[in-house]
């Protein structure tokens, strides 16, 4: 694979693909690799391949570049497909977040679990389903890499619903909270070793260590000097838990009944309700802002992402041996998780590809949160693959922070309003309006 071929499809998430492609033509030998850009929307995709030809001339590196609307010309013998599309885009967003609103259903990001993340997997399964399969007809040695949200069931639906079997869900959450731990705690990144596992977005670190020495204890030295840090939700997880959970304080507080159902608990940890939002008018104000200075023809300064991706095809093509955390089915990595659920484990990546790393078991109060967690992605994937839209009420049920909020009639009622709004993004069968 002297020159490997590389599809982004959703490419149209213009800063993100620039950052991508920062770390791909910083490694010497990806600078002559095939980038293939595709996106359905044609100005996107223009910004794309514009920002991508001025990266690769600021690196100094002379790849092939080629935009595609066409899907299938994009995917044609690519060796490394990078997906990372969001159907439906900011209008779909507002819905998820506007609507469960007025039911009286606090989110902060909506991309995970809750209602927000059951609709925005519903709406992204189609996509996907077209997806694996063209990969399987023109590119089915590729390996996958999955960025789009929801992590663990649009892995679980790709394993389900298409032939493909090289996915692997990639997320930096697990990385930057370990940057950012050792910060805290005074030691530099350099110098930890970690272990954590469990599922997107509610991994635990089980390991943190320098040296052999634990760094957990002075993380609690650091928690007990400031009162601040104690209102953070992942902080107060972590001292009844006693492992960090890997992601925002924003994101975790939904994962659980605990925290958004209770103004108390939103003002004592500081919850930002409706935070994607703002997330989504910030991503939209960036790339208003990629467009226009290429369009003037002003430098375009780009910095590395450290995302997984790049590292995981640098290693695939030249043998160099890294450890990365990805997401993929569980099939005995963690023994107290259901097997056919998607986890978050390290994986060896080298010339042979990506190869996850058995952890054993989770502690018990860990697990049993995964549990829930898995329990509401699995009636997700199932509502798709058997195309049962009481499966979709279902899950909405068993999510922890709607259960904690709702009463049975308004979820399903809530439902009913989602699947109205989404229409047409959903598969046919999902679309029936059940009542109660």
């Amino acid at each position: 694979m002297t020159h490997p071929k590389i599809t982004f499809i959703g490419a149209g998430s213009v800063v993100f693909t620039q950052g991508l492609l920062a770390d791909i033509f910083a490694f010497p030998e990806l600078g002559g690799c095939h980038v293939a850009l595709h996106d359905i929307d044609a100005e996107r995709l223009s910004t794309a391949e514009a920002a991508a030809r001025r990266i690769a001339e600021s690196r100094g590196v002379k790849p092939v570049i080629t935009a595609h609307l066409d899907r299938r010309a994009a995917l044609d013998g690519a060796d490394f497909v990078v997906n990372m599309v969001q159907v439906g885009m900011n209008e779909a967003t507002r819905t998820d977040f506007e609507i469960p609103a007025s039911f009286g259903l606090r989110q902060t990001i909506g991309d995970t679990l809750g209602v927000g993340g059951i609709f925005r997997a519903l709406r992204t399964f189609p996509l996907l389903h077209g997806l694996g399969h063209d990969m399987a007809e023109v590119c089915p040695d590729a390996w996958l890499l999955n960025y789009t949200n929801p992590m663990v069931m649009n892995v679980g639906y790709l394993t389900a619903a298409t032939p493909l079997r090289r996915v692997v869900g990639l997320c930096h959450s697990v990385y930057w909270t370990m940057h950012d731990l050792s910060a805290l705690v005074g030691v530099p990144f350099e110098e930890v070793s970690y272990l954590a596992a469990g599922v997107n977005h509610q991994s635990w670190v089980l390991r943190f260590e320098r040296a052999g020495q634990d760094l957990y204890p002075l993380l609690d030295q650091a928690i007990e000097k400031d009162p601040e840090l104690r209102r953070r939700v992942r902080v107060d997880m972590y001292r009844r838990l006693g492992h960090y959970p890997t992601e925002t304080s924003e994101h975790s507080s939904e994962y659980v009944p605990w925290y958004l159902h209770h103004d108390s608990e939103v003002e004592r940890l500081r919850l930002p309700i409706g935070e994607y939002l703002r997330i989504v008018e910030e991503n939209l104000a960036q790339y208003h802002a990629t467009r226009d200075a290429l369009d003037a023809g002003h430098p375009l300064p780009v910095e590395g992402s450290m995302e997984y991706a790049p590292q995981i095809i640098h290693s695939i093509v030249t043998g160099t041996p890294r450890t990365v955390y990805g997401n993929v089915p569980n099939r005995g990595l963690v023994d107290n998780l259901p097997s056919d659920g998607v986890v978050e484990v390290p994986c060896l990546v080298d010339s042979l590809g990506v190869q996850p790393t058995r952890v054993g078991s989770l502690p018990p109060q860990c697990a049993a949160l995964n549990r829930n967690y898995l329990g509401v992605t699995d009636l997700v994937v199932r509502a798709a693959v058997e195309d049962d839209p009481r499966h979709i009420r279902h899950a909405a049920m068993a999510d922890p922070a709607t259960a904690a909020t709702l009463t049975v009639e308004q979820i399903w009622e809530l439902c009913d309003a989602m699947v109205r709004a989404h229409g047409e993004r959903l598969q046919p069968g999902l679309r029936a309006v059940l009542g109660h």
